[in-house]
């Protein structure tokens, strides 16, 4: 089972941020690939189906960003998941400027609390993830402010721009693993 896991905050109020993006990716991609909506599993809201001969579980952590990580640890302890081909976690990057892409095999948290979370509770830094560029600050503006702001609708219309060319990139991760996804999809 592969397990795509998008990062973000629970609330109304976090819908439109930076910081839910990981959300918008895997709200898309239950839609496009039809697996039904998203109901209560613990501390996380969840879909699956199967995309090919894969099944494919999605997951939206409800257990706020900074503690994402508690949220996938049962499913990573139970036998049979290799996090380095199994997981891949879905991030906004105020690193990377709006719309730009990057998938990585492996890495450091860069910062990120969610990815701080996922890696303390998993005890690695060796599973898949998507970063996706929300982009930096402005002067004055602090980053906390910043990822938990609504996007500008200019910025919105990126990101939703992005989301069909994710979906495609995240089925040929499924399909394929990450080496050749991030030699076709990072930009």
């Amino acid at each position: 089972m592969k397990l795509v896991a998008g990062l973000g905050n629970p609330g109304p109020e976090y819908d439109g941020t930076r910081h839910n993006v990981g959300w918008w990716v895997v709200d898309r991609l239950s839609y496009e690939w039809k697996f039904g909506a998203f109901e209560r599993e613990g501390p996380t809201l969840a879909t699956r189906g199967v995309l090919g001969d894969r099944e494919v579980l999605l997951v939206k952590p409800t257990t706020y960003m900074n503690r994402s990580g508690e949220a996938l640890r049962a499913w990573a302890e139970q036998e049979g998941h290799d996090l380095s081909s199994d997981l891949l976690v879905v991030v906004d990057d105020a690193a990377l400027e709006v719309g730009r892409v990057r998938f990585r095999a492996r890495g450091s948290a860069g910062g990120h609390n969610g990815l701080r979370s996922v890696e303390s509770e998993l005890g690695t830094s060796e599973y898949p993830r998507l970063r996706v560029g929300v982009g930096l600050p402005p002067p004055g503006r602090r980053l906390k402010e910043w990822v938990l702001s609504d996007m500008s609708d200019e910025d919105e219309d990126v990101i939703v721009g992005l989301l069909p060319k994710l979906t495609d990139a995240i089925g040929a991760w499924v399909r394929e693993g990450i080496e050749p996804t991030m030699n076709r999809f990072n930009r």
